[in-house]
């Protein structure tokens, strides 16, 4: 299981995920005028339920090593979830007073998760090329 390298992309993209509940995606003042206001999945519920279940999903995926057509599946739906994600952050941040806010470094950590599904799903494609290959050898 863990020496597959998609384990490996997979256990990374969790681990972003999980990271990005309390890093900040954007600082800057909000409606409210609260300077230095940081933006992050604590402070919405769907932001938060929405990365809670993209990194569950990226751990749930480690552990379906032997049906790969499922894992396969649920690489694209972190994919897509993850898209969903950066989407509604987008929407959020455009709350801010226009101009006085900048987007924290720690943003980079859903793009982080979606490359590493992209990884992911590259390996366990390898993985089935590997496995037809074998059978058809036989």
């Amino acid at each position: 299981m863990l020496q597959r390298i998609q384990s490996v992309w997979l256990l990374l993209a969790a681990t972003c995920a999980f990271l990005s509940i309390k890093l900040p995606f954007y600082t800057g003042t909000n409606q409210d005028g609260v300077a230095s206001y940081n933006l992050d999945a604590s402070e919405n519920y769907l932001l938060l339920g929405v990365t809670v279940v993209v990194a569950a999903v990226a751990l749930f995926t480690i552990f379906l090593y032997k049906n790969r057509t499922l894992q396969l599946r649920l690489c694209f739906l972190g994919i897509l979830l993850e898209a969903l994600l950066i989407f509604l952050y987008y929407r959020e941040t455009k709350t801010f007073v226009d101009g006085t806010g900048t987007y924290a470094l720690t943003s980079i950590l859903h793009s982080l998760v979606v490359i590493f599904f992209v990884l992911a799903a590259r390996g366990i494609r390898k993985d089935q090329q590997l496995i037809k290959n074998s059978d058809r050898l036989r």
